[in-house]
């Protein structure tokens, strides 16, 4: 169902922005709100505890935005976006992550989905920007391509159901109310939310034009704590939602158990590494070729071994913590459950 009303006038639109730690992140992404081609929005800005603030980079923007900040102590991004959503007045609300980047026109890409067609939450893909450093294209390669099951997130409609991400999610004021925002969930709170938004019938669409520059790791080990993170999420999701786990879900999880094989048998047949290097031939190619650079292509092999081991590591550990031993999402990763 389209809950309220027609969309016939413009829409007000509420921004809310979680931060931790990222106060130049914060000045790129206000830098470009102010570039919006369409006007009709707040900004606010949610500090998450963070020791290394942003609201003087904030206070910069008071003369140009309609713009709040708040701060508050450490609650996790879910929380800090409900946080920012019950001080929100905008008929919908736009989440966006602090490391993104918004191009002049999304605002008007959204009015005009919405005039076309009425949703009561939506999502867009995210790009690569030309001045974002090689290895983050290698990574944004990693994480949007047919190779290492990321299309899904490059905004091709292969799915049959499109889950919004919270880096670019858009939702109905009321509808964020009526199913009480984001869980406590520390990891896969933003797919949580989506599972719930079709459990209750609402219209959630693709908004192709609607896409973001989205900034990723500067380096690999810190991609790689973050796509564990993702294969964390996973498993909590099965346990919640035990038919959201699709074969899709599996393929990192088999991936890293198959190089782990590989590997192994190696040791006594060298031959054992060629599917490994066909793989990384294809995977180095085709991000040459993509970003016209052989450099890239490179870093985007490295890139999508770490995505897909990182996930798969992270899947199997939650399996062995939540399906086997036993133990609540809190229990098993209290280490690392808020920050």
């Amino acid at each position: 169902m389209v809950s309220g009303y027609l969309v016939s006038m413009p829409m007000f639109y509420s921004v809310i922005i979680p931060v931790y730690n990222r106060p130049d992140e914060v000045d790129e992404l206000l830098q470009s709100l102010t570039s919006q081609s369409f006007k009709n929005f707040e900004v606010i800005i949610v500090e998450d505890g963070s020791s290394v603030p942003c609201e003087t980079v904030t206070q910069k923007y008071a003369e140009l935005l309609q713009i709040s900040y708040y701060s508050k102590p450490n609650s996790g991004p879910g929380q800090t976006r409900n946080y920012g959503a019950e001080r929100a007045s905008g008929d919908y609300l736009i989440i966006l992550d602090s490391d993104c980047i918004l191009p002049e026109d999304y605002f008007k890409e959204v009015e005009q989905e919405l005039t076309a067609s009425p949703a009561d939450a939506f999502g867009g893909p995210d790009r690569a920007h030309a001045s974002f450093s090689d290895m983050q294209k290698a990574i944004n390669y990693s994480m949007t391509s047919f190779f290492t099951t990321g299309g899904i997130r490059g905004g091709k409609k292969k799915m049959d159901k499109f889950y919004p991400r919270s880096f670019n999610m858009g939702v109905r004021t009321e509808v964020y109310r009526a199913l009480q925002g984001f869980s406590n969930m520390r990891f896969g709170e933003d797919i949580d939310f989506s599972i719930r938004i079709f459990q209750h019938n609402y219209v959630c669409r693709l908004f192709p034009g609607a896409w973001v520059y989205h900034k990723r790791r500067t380096d690999l080990k810190k991609f790689f704590k973050q796509v564990h993170n993702s294969g964390i999420a996973r498993i909590n999701l099965y346990k919640k939602y035990p038919d959201s786990l699709k074969l899709v879900h599996l393929l990192p999880g088999v991936f890293t158990l198959g190089v782990a094989v590989l590997l192994l048998a190696a040791l006594l047949w060298p031959v054992a590494l060629i599917p490994l290097a066909v793989y990384a031939l294809l995977v180095g190619t085709d991000a040459a070729v993509q970003n016209r650079s052989l450099r890239i292509g490179l870093y985007a092999v490295a890139a999508s071994f770490t995505q897909l081991t990182g996930y798969g590591t992270g899947f199997w550990r939650a399996w062995w913590q939540r399906c086997v031993r036993g133990k609540d999402e809190f229990s098993a990763f209290s280490k690392n459950f808020y920050k």
